[in-house]
């Protein structure tokens, strides 16, 4: 959708280097660990809703944490790196880097998205910001 180059000029060099070069930020770095707000995350590369602020929990982690994404906004594949295998989480929309999902979230669904702040954008619902 974007080249290189494109996606380079529109990110901060944090945000390119983990929705495009699949990197991942430092435990604890983002503020939006904290966010707890009504609203919607968005992609930051391309402004797809991916989470809704109701699927939010404190997972210890040091990075936001999800039990679900929106319908139809994310996609997963298999990562094999560091030498172990993870199911990776990217937007749908860009194909963007995200985090990864493992199966130790709480119920309903026992998911959690582990998600990379720098990869998200926070809009509080109308009115609410």
């Amino acid at each position: 959708m974007r080249t290189e180059s494109e996606w380079r000029r529109i990110l901060s060099p944090e945000q390119y280097r983990v929705l495009r070069r699949h990197g991942t930020e430092r435990a604890g770095t983002s503020p939006l660990n904290y966010e707890k707000r009504a609203g919607t995350f968005r992609c930051a590369g391309c402004d797809a809703p991916l989470y809704a602020s109701g699927a939010k929990f404190e997972s210890g982690t040091g990075w936001p944490s999800f039990r679900e994404a929106v319908e139809n906004a994310v996609g997963t594949s298999t990562d094999r790196s560091f030498f172990m295998t993870r199911t990776e989480v990217h937007c749908r929309r860009c194909g963007g880097h995200l985090g990864h999902v493992f199966d130790d979230g709480p119920l309903p669904t026992g998911k959690r998205h582990c998600i990379n702040g720098v990869a998200l954008r926070f809009e509080p619902d109308a009115g609410r910001a």
